[in-house]
């Protein structure tokens, strides 16, 4: 199989460029966060205080006031929503262009794994945080750092998969693992983000930058509600991918299950994701110790994915790392 060389440069130009539009957009949306939420507190303080708005001076009676230009934070946040958008292209671009260079489906070493995974957060998150988006910014703190990861410590050059990929389940059953991790990376951070908020309940225990921080959140149920709806999404597709991997190893193996590392901490990580469901339907268990087990699910599928492919040796050990 020939590789073409040009499309597969193309392939890391374009996740390079989504890279680094990533980042300007984080930038854009930390300002925005600052600036917005600085001043939705502020009038919350001065509705408390019972203090009514100041009208503007020197308007004349009967007049329709101008209407205001856009502020500050409505402006940062148009272009970093904008760029987000951007971004999304070309980081599927990437993957579309490695796949055409390889001729096959990008989805046979972790580098690929990664970037699919990542790029199914992003879209994830622009569907669940639609109504707040100001909590784009956390979500694409980790989907920087596993990009970084996949162009740096991960990275393969466009090849050929070896032998045992190379077969139909391929695209089946790793496409919707990685596309249930991404939605798991946004149900973990919206738990972790949770937590967080739940420490500080009205931003009053203290004055220091993290209890702003944590004022400047949404309230905790929303952010549990975005912690529950993801997983809800992301669990039937992880157990699918699980259930498929088993059928495919059949064929490859001639066994359902052999309880390969892989296999085993993928199971774990299934079951942790069950109790946390169980958890959040279970009166005493909703709250921080759900929270709690979803994080616990987030740990274990990062385990699997760097210290399952990366330290143990497996049947699947596909990493394809340099």
């Amino acid at each position: 199989m020939t590789i073409n060389e040009t499309l597969a440069r193309y392939s890391d130009w374009s996740f390079e460029s989504a890279f680094a539009i990533y980042v300007l957009a984080t930038v854009l949306l930390i300002a925005r966060y600052a600036s917005m939420r600085a001043r939705e507190v502020q009038e919350r303080e001065l509705v408390r205080a019972g203090s009514a708005p100041v009208a503007p001076t020197g308007q004349q009676p009967g007049r329709v006031a101008s209407t205001p230009g856009k502020t500050w934070s409505e402006k940062f946040g148009g272009m970093g929503y904008s760029l987000l958008i951007v971004g999304v292209v070309l980081h599927i671009a990437s993957m579309v262009l490695r796949g055409l260079a390889t001729d096959r489906f990008p989805l046979g070493n972790m580098y690929e794994f990664v970037t699919m995974a990542c790029a199914a957060a992003v879209v994830a998150g622009i569907v669940a945080m639609r109504r707040n988006t100001d909590l784009f910014v956390f979500l694409l703190v980790p989907v920087l750092v596993l990009m970084f990861l996949a162009a740096t410590v991960l990275y393969s050059d466009a090849a050929p998969v070896v032998p045992a990929l190379q077969s139909f389940w391929l695209p089946i059953h790793v496409t919707i693992i990685s596309v249930g991790s991404g939605i798991f990376l946004v149900s973990g951070v919206a738990s972790l983000l949770f937590l967080y908020r739940i420490r500080f309940p009205q931003g009053e225990e203290g004055t220091g930058p993290f209890s702003k921080l944590a004022q400047r959140l949404p309230d905790a149920l929303t952010l549990d509600r975005l912690a529950y709806k993801t997983t809800i999404v992301a669990f039937p597709l992880f157990g699918a991918g699980i259930i498929l991997g088993a059928i495919w190893a059949e064929a490859a193996w001639g066994r359902f299950w052999g309880w390969d590392p892989k296999e085993t901490v993928s199971f774990i990580t299934w079951v942790i994701y069950a109790a946390y469901l169980h958890a959040r339907a279970t009166s005493g268990w909703r709250d921080t110790k759900a929270a709690w087990i979803n994080v616990a699910g987030f740990v274990a599928m990062l385990f699997n994915l760097f210290i399952i492919n990366m330290v143990v040796s497996g049947l699947h050990s596909y990493a394809g790392l340099n």
